[in-house]
């Protein structure tokens, strides 16, 4: 049986990120760090062998892909299923916002009942069922291949509790770096875990000569 090796990777950073900002499917580029980030991670990958990559439809992963595509020659696939969870009247504001506004809310948020849903947006069923399906049907039409997935930090969460079997209300103890390079496998069995939050190329100042 062959698999489908993938690299995940969350965006890089933009201002909403720093801010604590909740972005969900609003439309937020990257800030210049994030764009740092991007540059970087294409020449941590730009020798690896991608039979396609495919984004987000979201300008700030759909950016952080493009800077992949463009040292490998390759086109960006957009996919609106790959998009951020949808939080409704959450976006736009802060943590501490959500906190003081909407306390009921931001406890049942807090706990990760999976079922709570911010008004106008997703739960965290909704959200699993959505990240799945569609990371399934795109690796399933690149068997034996590698494949590049660039999304956001819920969509990376997904992936990490599908790959290791934890249910959603799971406590996370891994972490969601932007441009982090995330390695999986999946096969009709379902999706296992290679690597995971793999940030050497932030870490290499050598990459800032070679990018400028």
């Amino acid at each position: 049986m062959q698999v489908t090796r993938i690299l995940a990777v969350r965006h890089g950073e933009t201002a909403w990120n720093r801010d604590t900002r909740i972005q969900g499917h609003t439309d937020i580029d990257l800030n210049d760090q994030g764009r740092l980030q991007a540059r970087r991670l294409a020449l941590a990958l730009r020798d690896e062998s991608l039979a396609a990559i495919y984004a987000s439809d979201l300008s700030r992963a759909r950016a952080t892909a493009q800077a992949v595509a463009d040292l490998q020659g390759q086109a960006v696939q957009t996919h609106p299923g790959l998009r951020e969870r949808r939080f409704g009247r959450f976006e736009g504001l802060t943590w501490a916002e959500i906190e003081a506004q909407h306390p009921e809310e931001a406890l049942a948020w807090r706990k990760r009942h999976p079922e709570f849903a911010p008004p106008g947006g997703e739960s965290l069923l909704q959200l699993r069922e959505r990240i799945v399906s569609t990371v399934q049907a795109l690796a399933s039409r690149h068997a034996g291949e590698q494949i590049m997935i660039v999304a956001h930090g819920g969509v990376l969460d997904i992936l990490y509790r599908a790959s290791t079997r934890l249910d959603l209300q799971a406590p996370r103890t891994w972490e969601l770096p932007n441009t982090a390079v995330n390695r999986l496998l999946w096969s009709p069995e379902g999706l296992s875990l290679v690597g995971w939050a793999d940030t050497t190329h932030l870490q290499d100042a050598g990459l800032d000569e070679q990018s400028a």
